[in-house]
């Protein structure tokens, strides 16, 4: 079971490091060779990484003491990133992020969650009660990338 905790500055090298294999190894079965390594890049920019993930709220998914996935949120309740590392897919780690997301938003008031997920993540929020508002596809770094913009209400606390 994934001990869920708050996304703290520090977890920066640990963020780069679940993006990168989970772009890479974790989207094999949806976007080519190309398209991981224009979205993902060729190796981890820790730098990058650290302004990323400066002043984001969020939180961080461990396994036995070693950060495993991570998913953030802003103020208007937008899941900017949702990552997790391949070996622990399909284990509940994402599920258990998504419910902690879930209840800040709802703490917070928020009445509604989006996100612009993957093709490979789109499956699982379709799972955890979201819909595909609209297909789009992005570029990054010269390289078409699918995706779709999706959108989940939240009711009121209990």
């Amino acid at each position: 079971m994934a001990h869920i905790r708050p996304l703290l500055p520090e977890d920066f090298p640990h963020a780069g490091r679940i993006f990168f294999c989970a772009v890479h190894e974790g989207t094999r079965n949806v976007y080519s060779p190309e398209q991981r390594l224009a979205w993902g890049g060729a190796t981890i920019d820790l730098g990058r990484w650290r302004e990323r993930i400066r002043g984001m709220a969020g939180f961080v998914a461990e396994v036995a003491g070693e950060p495993v996935g991570f998913m953030t949120l802003d103020g208007d309740g937008h899941v900017d990133l949702a990552f997790v590392l391949p070996s622990q897919a399909r284990r509940g780690v994402g599920a258990a992020l998504l419910r902690a997301v879930e209840a800040q938003a709802r703490a917070q008031g928020t009445p509604r969650l989006t996100t612009h997920a993957s093709l490979a993540a789109q499956p699982f929020f379709a799972r955890h009660g979201w819909k595909v508002v609209e297909a789009q596809t992005v570029m990054r770094n010269g390289v078409a990338l699918d995706r779709c913009a999706m959108r989940k209400p939240l009711s009121a606390p209990r």
